[in-house]
């Protein structure tokens, strides 16, 4: 659950990273001062996130490997945000992972795919790419400063997945992107 500094969707975007940013200096994800820290300076603009160049050289750091399970055979380009839920066709959206994971993920969203108990373990450079995707979307669509979650939940199509209705998760993020017919 976020801390009640987050009210917004770009907010949950920055808190997201921000625990990011706290398990790649070492932190874990429970060092919650210096998440706090970062989101602060997210949120000001005092700190920028990492651009595509860094997801690019964090990726190549394992080559030929599943982003998802580490297997390095059988291995096909997944869009982290399916284009069946109106995801781009482009390197920002999509990793390298096996036949296996990606028959596994389907055409769900990455939090969907991963669960809200387990969304602290979604691989950095997924979510890392996935954020900065969710933000440009969200920023396309005019809702990174809505804080009426009413308004996502009427649309959101995870409803019987999200035990916090009403509530800010990382459904919020994604539950926007519906699948298409």
């Amino acid at each position: 659950m976020p801390p009640s500094a987050v009210k917004s969707i770009r907010d949950l975007i920055f808190w997201q990273y921000a625990k990011l940013v706290s398990k790649s200096a070492g932190f874990g994800i429970n060092a919650r001062a210096f998440q706090m820290s970062t989101f602060k300076k997210l949120q000001s603009e005092e700190m920028q996130w990492s651009g595509t160049i860094r997801e690019y050289v964090k990726e190549h750091e394992k080559p030929n490997e599943c982003i998802y399970c580490g297997v390095k055979t059988n291995l096909t380009l997944e869009h982290i945000l399916p284009k069946c839920c109106g995801g781009p066709d482009s390197t920002d959206n999509s990793v390298w992972i096996c036949k296996s994971c990606n028959s596994k993920k389907g055409g769900k969203r990455l939090y969907e795919y991963f669960g809200l108990g387990n969304k602290d373990k979604i691989p950095r450079i997924a979510e890392g790419k996935y954020l900065k995707l969710l933000y440009s979307l969200h920023e396309k669509k005019g809702t990174l400063n809505e804080t009426d979650l009413s308004k996502f939940c009427e649309v959101c199509d995870l409803g019987a997945k999200c035990p916090k209705k009403a509530k800010l998760t990382v459904y919020c993020l994604e539950g926007a992107f519906q699948k298409q017919n």
